[in-house]
């Protein structure tokens, strides 16, 4: 059965199979090739970690760091990523095709909200029995949305026809 790797660099004498080292001090000064060994030693007598910075390089990179903090800092600055990162939602809006002004109203400043958000939008347009027959209200209707929102918004997906539905996708600028 193989050996679980651990995340992120190799540190001290998990770094293995290398005779040499590159390596950096504490300051970051360039030490020079040295024996492993010798590098471990160094890193054991500052009271700090030999950690392996690039294994790929001929010969592999190491630096003498505290790899506590090493790794704190790490977490810390995926942790500062992640909480900068925001994730597009697509947030929906249901019309009817024979909508009334005030609700059409109500619903397009919902839309210009979500789009202040960052999010994108599907406008869903519901056609229910006989309102099957006047599709062309309903694609005048998306027409409308569509000629309001353009300061801000650009069409993503064109309205479509799925089943009872009109679909039409709208992401921000």
């Amino acid at each position: 059965m193989p050996v679980p790797q651990k995340e992120g660099p190799r540190a001290n004498r998990d770094i293995r199979g290398v005779r040499e080292v590159q390596l950096i001090d504490q300051e970051g000064q360039n030490r020079g090739v040295l024996a492993f060994f010798d590098a471990l030693r160094v890193a054991e007598e500052a009271g700090l970690d030999l950690v392996e910075i690039a294994p790929n390089s001929e010969p592999p990179v190491c630096k003498l760091l505290d790899y506590g903090k090493f790794r704190f800092d790490q977490q810390k600055k995926a942790s500062e990523a992640r909480k900068k990162q925001k994730t597009v939602e697509v947030k929906e809006v249901k019309l009817r095709p024979a909508i009334d002004k005030h609700d059409y109203e109500t619903k397009m400043k919902n839309v210009r909200r979500f789009f202040e958000e960052g999010d994108k939008v599907k406008i869903t347009l519901r056609f229910r029995g006989r309102e099957m027959a006047h599709q062309d209200l309903g694609l005048r209707l998306l027409e409308r949305v569509k000629a309001e929102t353009q300061e801000f918004a650009k069409v993503e997906v064109e309205p479509q026809l799925e089943g009872r539905q009109m679909i039409m996708i709208l992401a921000p600028r």
